[in-house]
Order: C-alpha cells, then sequence, then structure tokens
C-alpha cells in the first residue's frame, strides 16, 4: 500500500480523533504517502505534520458543490492504493465511489455504501463500549499490521515558542464553550469555579475568536486576580501545545477535550446533556469526568448536544457541584 486518503470532513474534535488512525497506518506502514481530506478551517491542525502527505480541503462555504467536484478531480488524479471515508454522508460517499482507487472502504450508514469495496458496521450507542476511535479502526480491519494508536497532534518548536511566555508559573486552562448549549457548563458556574480556585493560580480561559466575549464576561465576574482571556489569540496547535504543559485543563465534552487527548495533557471532562458511554471520552493518562451525581430520567437527551435543554431546566448542567471540580486540581495548586 503506497498512497492512502482518509476523509473526515466532520468538526474539529472528530478530524483530531481520526488522527489516531493515522497513527496507526504511519506504524504499519511508514513509507506510505497518507493523505487527509477536510473541510476548510481545520486543515491548520495539519501544518507541519512529521509524516503526512498532503492534507485536501473542501470549502463548504462559498461554492460548496464547484469546490466539491475539484476535490473529486483531485482524488482521481492521485489513483489512491485505497480511500477510507470516516463520514456517513452523501457527499464523501460520490468522492468515494468515484475515486478511482483500488480499495474503498466506509460505514455501512453512508448512503453510497453500497459502491464500497468493504463496507462496516458503524456502530453507535452508549452499549457497544466502544470509543470513536476504536470504531474508526474497524475501518483498517483489512490490513491486520494496523494497530490501534492514540489520536496524535503535532505543535511544531514555533507553536511551543509561541506560548512559552505562558508558562513561567504553574496554571490551568478553561474552555468554557461550545457549539452546543446543552454540552456548555453553564457560564454562572464557571464563575463559581474561578471564585473558589487559589488567587495564585495563574488561569488561561481559552476559544476561539467567538468565544471572546463569553471568556471576558466570566473573567470579569468572576474577578479572578490571575485570569487572562486568550480566546481567539491561539490557533489550534498553540492551543494543544499551552495546554499540554497544564497543572490541568477543564473543558467540556467537545474539540479541546481531544486536543488534551492528542498531546496527552491533564484533563478534566465535564459532561452536561451527553455521556461519555457515547465513545467520545478523555483519552490524557490523566483524565477524570466531571459529570451529575444523580440519575436524570431525560438525560442523555440525544447523541449530540442541543441548541437549548428540551426539559428547559438544563439539570444535567446547573447541579454539577463546584467541588467535583476542586477535586481534579493537584493538592499542591
Amino acid at each position: 500500500m503506497q498512497k492512502v486518503l482518509i476523509i473526515q470532513t466532520a468538526f474539529i474534535g472528530d478530524v483530531v480523533l481520526a488522527t489516531a488512525m493515522l497513527e496507526s497506518l504511519h506504524q504499519a506502514y511508514p513509507n506510505a504517502a497518507i493523505d487527509i481530506l477536510v473541510r476548510k478551517g481545520n486543515e491548520s491542525l495539519f501544518v507541519n505534520h512529521p509524516f503526512l502527505h498532503q492534507v485536501l480541503v473542501w470549502e463548504k462555504q462559498i461554492n460548496k458543490y464547484k469546490h466539491w467536484w475539484k476535490v473529486l478531480q483531485q482524488i482521481r488524479q492521485t489513483q489512491y492504493d485505497a480511500v477510507i471515508n470516516l463520514q456517513r454522508y452523501a457527499a464523501t460517499g460520490l468522492w468515494t465511489v468515484f475515486s478511482n482507487a483500488k480499495q474503498t472502504i466506509g460505514f455501512d450508514k453512508n448512503p453510497l455504501s453500497i459502491g464500497f469495496a468493504k463496507v462496516v458496521k458503524h456502530q453507535m450507542g452508549s452499549n457497544t463500549g466502544l470509543h470513536e476511535i476504536e470504531r474508526n479502526q474497524l475501518l483498517l480491519a483489512t490490513w491486520p499490521e494496523t494497530k490501534l494508536q492514540l489520536p496524535k497532534l503535532y505543535p511544531s518548536a514555533a507553536d511551543m515558542a509561541s506560548v512559552a511566555m505562558y508558562k513561567t508559573m504553574p496554571y490551568i486552562c478553561i474552555a468554557p464553550s461550545s457549539v452546543w448549549m446543552t454540552k456548555q457548563f453553564p457560564p454562572d458556574k464557571w464563575v463559581a469555579f474561578l471564585q473558589q480556585l487559589p488567587k495564585q493560580l495563574v488561569v488561561y480561559i481559552m476559544g476561539g475568536s467567538n468565544d471572546a466575549a463569553l471568556c471576558e464576561t466570566i473573567l470579569e465576574q468572576s474577578q479572578h486576580p490571575n485570569a487572562h482571556n486568550l480566546a481567539g489569540k491561539c490557533s489550534f496547535l498553540q492551543s494543544a501545545a499551552l495546554m499540554k504543559d497544564a497543572v490541568m485543563n477543564y473543558v467540556n465534552d467537545s474539540a479541546p477535550m481531544h486536543f488534551c487527548s492528542a498531546v496527552n495533557a491533564p484533563v478534566a471532562a465535564i459532561y452536561c446533556s451527553t455521556i461519555p458511554a457515547f465513545g467520545y471520552g478523555p483519552l490524557s493518562t490523566k483524565s477524570f469526568v466531571v459529570q451529575i451525581n444523580q440519575t436524570l430520567a431525560c438525560r442523555p437527551c440525544g447523541l449530540h448536544g442541543k441548541a437549548q435543554c428540551p426539559e428547559h431546566h438544563f439539570d444535567c448542567g446547573h447541579k454539577i457541584e463546584i467541588a467535583q471540580l476542586m477535586r481534579c486540581l493537584p493538592a499542591s495548586n
């Protein structure tokens, strides 16, 4: 096997978890040219990646179908030995079917799977016991040489240098936002948490540029003297580089948790409406799961987050105790 393409055009966290497959393939076939196809914006995860051959990018926001056709042409011209599709949507299924690859592999839930050379049952749900990286690894069963690996990101020396100024004192990172409201620990709870932290402990509140206002509100209301808003100031790889050396990282069930897994950073993952049993839990050596201590008939309310609580109380978030977060902090801090 000389040329392989992995297709994962989902959101950031899913792409980070897909890096486990890159590791598996590279370990088994170190001389293979491995490519990955992602949606525009996620390509920055792979800047200066040490063994990835090429990153293909699909621009979905502007001239979506024109760019889709351009990507198909790129795929066909490369003549891959294998195209492995992690996605369950028709657009990626068409790429796979018409890829001109010697072998095509994907999940049965893709509507175009009938045209794949090898189809794998997608096992989703809280009763499977499978983590997402294990689900994806099933697509590599054709090659027994491949062994399950952990996801991995590769911040460069420049990424490390860009955040070195923030590492002069022990610190924690907090990523308070999420695309979905029901995955987000409530802002007032973050404020209460910061108010209980030691005043001398440095706190970096992180996120994208769209999260800056939320992060600033939490910082101002908490009045923690050593809290700093870094939202929008760090790239994905710079964020991972900063989280790597934190005393602890407090995150939602969202992309920053997977950043921690990909650099083996200590993490406390807070679950509100979702549960770790869906297969997206933290993989760091030092990791904690924080969730409500009682059973709720409405939890989980779905495999993914929602724009608002269907029951209009959001008890799965509000009833998590600050003491649970504090217990994840090393005693010396």
